[in-house]
């Protein structure tokens, strides 16, 4: 039976011009290859705009923005927790411009935020009793950021169990336990609910 090509590592006898860099090889089957990639090197040079590369620093306005509209979303949330519709919308404002950063910006830094927004916005949603929202969107924030995140584990669990989904909640929460540790009070909580809900469930089967 033949060597899968993808898991064999051949190494061929190349080498590099210190002054042009142009490789070499003295295997015959090689010397077309090398002469396009010799030629495209040379067709890239020879543009006359080089491309710069990618600017590093993010957006301050871009920044401020999106931070805005969170301490915004806050201050609606705490003004009128039972009619969270404008914190929706602007958690919702927040989401848009965090995902819609240039492709260049760190995607370490629109997860951080979105992380953030997402559970906000899952917050909102509590508030309103959109319990599969709610769930959803705890969930995005854990996907954005797993670690450091007990808020949005213990989310997606209440809604959840808020949904009558215990079998889910306790997959969910029980996950959120591995990766948080006892430190999160609210998830340990949510975990003890569960567990007395299923013991109560036994009982009533074994009656």
């Amino acid at each position: 039976m033949a060597a899968d090509p993808l898991e064999t590592f051949t190494q061929l006898p190349l080498t590099i011009d210190p002054t042009s860099k142009s490789i070499s090889s003295p295997l015959p089957h090689l010397s077309d290859p090398l002469t396009n990639l010799h030629n495209l090197q040379r067709s890239l040079l020879s543009l006359p705009a080089q491309i710069p590369p990618p600017p590093l620093p993010t957006n301050p306005k871009r920044s401020a923005q999106i931070q805005k509209m969170r301490d915004q979303g806050n201050a609606s949330l705490r003004k009128s927790p039972t009619n969270p519709s404008e914190a929706i919308q602007l958690y919702t404002y927040g989401i848009e411009m965090a995902l819609g950063r240039p492709g260049w910006e760190p995607s370490q830094l629109v997860r951080e935020e979105a992380s953030l927004l997402y559970a906000n916005r899952a917050q909102a949603y509590m508030a309103g009793q959109m319990w599969p929202e709610g769930a959803a969107d705890a969930e995005c924030s854990v996907e954005c950021k797993r670690a450091g995140n007990g808020k949005a584990w213990w989310r997606r669990g209440k809604c959840l169990v808020e949904m009558g989904r215990w079998r889910d909640a306790a997959n969910w929460v029980r996950e959120g336990l591995e990766v948080e540790g006892e430190k999160e009070g609210e998830l340990v909580a949510l975990w003890k609910d569960i567990e007395r809900h299923e013991e109560e469930e036994r009982r009533k089967e074994g009656r």
